[in-house]
């Protein structure tokens, strides 16, 4: 289905969307809604998306548009490629400020009512947050789907890692995943035996769709200057080196990868659009690919969403708010979505269906799925709903290097030291990874352009001696972002409240939200062990920590600025019955028997790793009990 422009139409009107019965209704479009809706129209299956963001970039043009958008934006934050929508507000960072005592924050959409307040922000656009995703795609290990058991910590999943490597090999196909299986050796536990292993994560000969990124030369110099290095965690030690990560972003295709692909070379997906091109094809190395990637080589859902609407099946209603679920009182099933349409992304006018059909996915993610339940009176019988909300405080460390390391040259980040992910010592403090930024001290500090003002209001630099300058401070930055674990626990939550509204008159998120000293711990340890780092790297430290600003937190006598991670999990919890959890191990909801809520909302525990290459892999597992669903529905 395609139009004159080269894009995708699947596009619906209210009234058709209306008046047709479908045999699912999906709640948002990102990788999780994307996914299912992909799996159930190659079955056969017609899907109505409900995209509650404009759904105009289905073409080349549309796309180019976000990326000058990004460009004029004064600010560069995750959502700057977007324009402000009120209808269908998202949380944005540049609109976060601290806390007052005993008020709630309200300055941005997400309402915060602390004790810590977060940044963590998500994009509610054609596409999801994948739109502005890093594109990491680490698994989880295996140790993280037992963390109560083997730590004391968190929740025990009710799905084993060996059970979910298929569907993470399916979604590394989705998304086009490159790196090297070999980079990924560092040691971890077996959880069955709870002793540590050198076993591969990804199991017999197995690689990943497309050969990894180069490491930067950044990443070279600080491999360099931790070359030999150890370090002691209670009684264990760990030699760290810096690895590249795998990445969902296109690179050269592994020949070796045929086996995996029935045989045939894995066939990388351009940029989004109904007909053949050249653009997508290889990731350029450009530095502002996060948020948004200038030449769409970089993974995101609307090359699954693509797929699935290149078969005439999917109905897509974009500016489409879900507000209501409702249930029939009669046997407990969802009977229809009440859903707001608005034409103007600043005009509040809107008219509003109800939309139904035999399944119902929400997809949207783990914030706005518990939002959208909690405001309809669904808490679930296990009164879960909204509760273990988990991110990845990032603790973020900046210096400048003795020499010029090709800063702001590359991809945002290409590797980055994993070897503290896993250990014994998760039983006192958190795991965490380390990110090696390509971009400076950018998300710290507001470089480069701080670096300019600095230069010539601070330093009085100008012509030939501000250019000098520029590139000594530019060329040798480095940021060390520590991504740290956090477990599940019931208090940090998101709630809704009717004194806080959108522009529609719908619910907004409330959170709330704190760091346990689980966490803090692995925090303070991180930070001693950066300083470690830029001591061997001869790096000279210019972290600071400002107590004025909201992600300030003090521990044991130290203080130290937390940013949130935009890894949102956790509001509607798996689990193995409906008073542990909201869904069971397919992501279907214990007490409505024909809605499954997917996504990183159902994931137990998050671990070190990035959650949308797990969430793609549930995803692929709850597609397989939908569809088992919609075959007993037909007879």
């Amino acid at each position: 289905m395609s139009d004159s422009h080269g894009g995708l139409t699947a596009t619906v009107t209210p009234e058709i969307a209306q008046s047709t019965f479908y045999d699912a209704v999906i709640v948002g479009s990102g990788v999780s809604g994307s996914i299912v809706a992909k799996e159930l129209t190659k079955a056969g299956y017609r899907v109505l998306m409900l995209e509650a963001g404009p759904g105009k970039d289905l073409t080349i043009p549309g796309y180019q548009k976000y990326v000058d958008q990004f460009y004029t934006a004064a600010t560069k934050d995750n959502n700057a490629p977007f324009k402000r929508n009120p209808n269908a507000a998202m949380p944005r960072g540049t609109d976060v400020k601290p806390l007052r005592p005993g008020e709630p924050n309200t300055a941005a959409y997400m309402v915060q009512q602390g004790p810590f307040v977060s940044d963590s922000s998500y994009s509610r656009v054609l596409g999801g947050t994948t739109m502005h995703f890093e594109s990491k795609t680490p698994r989880m290990l295996p140790e993280d789907f037992k963390m109560r058991t083997l730590f004391g910590h968190g929740l025990d999943w009710p799905l084993s890692y060996q059970e979910l490597q298929p569907y993470y090999r399916k979604a590394e196909a989705e998304m086009g995943v490159s790196g090297e299986v070999q980079t990924q050796d560092f040691k971890h536990i077996n959880p069955e035996s709870g002793e540590p292993t050198e076993a591969s994560l990804y199991a017999d000969d197995y690689v990943f769709p497309m050969h990894g990124m180069p490491p930067s030369y950044l990443d070279q110099c600080v491999d360099k200057g931790i070359e030999g290095m150890e370090v002691e965690i209670g009684a264990e030690k760990h030699a760290l080196r810096v690895r590249p990560f795998p990445q969902g972003r296109n690179g050269i295709p592994n020949q070796a990868y045929a086996p995996y692909n029935n045989g045939k070379p894995f066939l990388p997906k351009g940029a989004v659009s109904a007909h053949q091109n050249e653009m997508g094809e290889r990731c350029q190395g450009n530095n502002n690919c996060t948020p948004i990637c200038p030449v769409q080589a970089k993974y995101d859902a609307r090359k699954t969403l693509a797929d699935a609407m290149r078969t005439g099946r999917v109905d897509l209603l974009p500016q489409a708010v879900a507000s209501r679920v409702t249930v029939n009182p009669d046997n407990g099933k969802i009977s229809e979505v009440e859903v707001k349409c608005y034409q103007e992304m600043n005009n509040p006018s809107h008219q509003s269906i109800k939309v139904s059909g035999k399944l119902f996915i929400m997809a949207a993610n783990a914030v706005e799925n518990a939002r959208l339940m909690l405001a309809s009176g669904l808490s679930s019988s296990s009164g879960l709903m909204g509760k273990n909300l988990m991110d990845h405080p990032y603790l973020l460390t900046w210096g400048l290097l003795p020499e010029i390391a090709g800063t702001y040259r590359g991809t945002v980040c290409t590797s980055g030291i994993s070897d503290l992910r896993s250990g014994y010592f998760r039983k006192q403090q958190a795991a965490f990874a380390i990110d090696i930024h390509n971009d400076g001290w950018g998300w710290a500090t507001g470089a480069p352009y701080q670096n300019l003002v600095q230069a010539v209001d601070g330093m009085n630099k100008y012509g030939t001696a501000l250019r000098e300058e520029m590139v000594s401070q530019l060329s040798r930055q480095l940021l060390m972002a520590v991504m740290v674990e956090l477990p599940a626990m019931e208090s940090n939550r998101i709630t809704v409240d009717p004194q806080f509204t959108d522009a529609l008159g719908n619910m907004r998120p409330v959170l709330s939200f704190n760091v346990p000293d689980y966490s803090l711990e692995g925090v303070s340890y991180a930070r001693q062990l950066t300083e470690r780092i830029f001591q061997r790297s001869g790096a000279e430290d210019y972290t600071q920590y400002d107590p004025l600003n909201y992600g300030y937190i003090s521990y044991k006598g130290q203080g130290y600025e937390l940013k949130g991670g935009n890894h949102l999990a956790g509001t509607h919890i798996m689990g193995t019955s409906k008073a542990n959890s909201v869904v069971d191990r397919h992501q279907k909801s214990w007490d409505h028997d024909n809605l499954y809520l997917v996504g990183a909302g159902s994931m137990v525990s998050i671990g070190t790793s990035n959650t949308t290459l797990t969430m793609a892999a549930t995803c692929f597992l709850a597609s397989e009990a939908i569809l088992a669903q919609l075959k007993t529905m037909q007879n």
